[in-house]
């Protein structure tokens, strides 16, 4: 709402190029905003200074880890993070040392969904045995975040979608109120067996949701444009390096305990949330397209006529994102 107390009328109309930048077609309209400049006052919704709530199954594939020590850094209006496959109240332990590490002991922990997983989960030890076991109220706790705020929150899912599922079941006025980007499903997934990993974990959740999410315009960052090697982070990668130096700050150093972990099992980390991220910040490296989807009993994605209507990422810029995360975190 332009022009009220406390408006940013400069940052609405960042986030209006940014978001007309993200749409196929709309590329010579954002180039020529962003040449000639914000005008004076313009009143476009500001989404981009809401508050934030991210969902995360922080502690198997570092991204989640990267992307939540970015939005700690990068990101003032990050209220809440909530964990999603909980791994027996660990993943929300290890956010909120995390979190503590990089300088926001404001951020509230919430430790939601387990589903019984055990095998995405390479960080045992490393949580001090001093931070305690957080809240695992969801729905209470997110329902004080959300009592507190005026407008939409932006919900950044980089885990399957049971707590949305949850809210949904539990406590659905909260629903309408999240401008959800989600990482998660795919056209064309590497094994056309299966889902993609965040719709698979919990297809039932995703089957509902994505549905129920229509009405409210989601954004799905796909895995057909995350899963690249143009933003996998190795041992070979100057962001490793980096955080290996003697003088490397304590949140560097897990993020490279975190690395290594990982490596042993796998080639790198591709910054599939990290760069879902970025999409919720309306950041206009990512190109979005609506069309219209639909999932089969098992929560593959295709596209159809007779699905339903959200937008999803079409493409990347793989180098331009890369220099943003190395900004984000140095």
């Amino acid at each position: 709402m332009g022009g009220g107390k406390g408006s940013d009328p400069e940052g609405d109309w960042m986030a209006l190029a940014g978001t007309t930048a993200g749409f196929e077609g709309f590329e010579d309209m954002a180039d020529a905003m962003l040449q000639d400049g914000p005008p004076p006052r313009v009143g476009v919704p500001a989404i981009a200074k809401a508050p934030m709530i991210i969902d995360t199954d922080l502690g198997g594939d570092p991204d989640d880890t990267v992307a939540l020590v970015v939005a700690a850094r990068r990101v003032p209006e990050l209220r809440l993070v909530v964990t999603s496959d909980e791994y027996g109240g660990e993943r929300a332990r290890l956010v909120r040392y995390m979190l503590d590490l990089v300088g926001r002991p404001d951020v509230r922990v919430v430790a939601g969904s387990d589903l019984g997983n055990r095998r995405m989960w390479v960080m045992d030890g490393v949580c001090p045995a001093d931070v305690p076991r957080q809240d695992n109220d969801v729905v209470g706790v997110i329902d004080e975040v959300c009592s507190g705020i005026e407008g939409r929150i932006r919900w950044v899912g980089m885990g399957p979608l049971s707590n949305l599922g949850r809210l949904q079941r539990e406590a659905p006025v909260l629903v309408p109120r999240m401008a959800v980007t989600q990482m998660g499903g795919a056209i064309n997934y590497r094994d056309p067996s299966r889902a993609e990993h965040n719709f698979r974990v919990d297809a039932e959740a995703a089957i509902r949701m994505v549905p129920e999410l229509e009405r409210w315009n989601p954004s799905f960052v796909l895995s057909d444009v995350t899963f690249n090697p143009a933003i996998e982070i190795t041992r070979e990668s100057a962001l490793y390096q980096r955080w290996g130096r003697p003088d490397a700050r304590p949140w560097e150093r897990v993020l490279r305990e975190h690395l290594d972990r990982w490596t042993a099992k796998y080639p790198g980390s591709m910054q599939h949330d990290a760069l879902t991220l970025a999409a919720a910040l309306l950041w206009p490296g990512v190109r979005f397209v609506r069309e219209r989807v639909a999932l089969d009993s098992i929560a593959r994605m295709s596209l159809s006529a007779d699905g339903v209507e959200i937008a999803m990422s079409a493409s990347a810029d793989y180098p331009a994102f890369m220099t943003w995360l190395d900004e984000a975190l140095s």
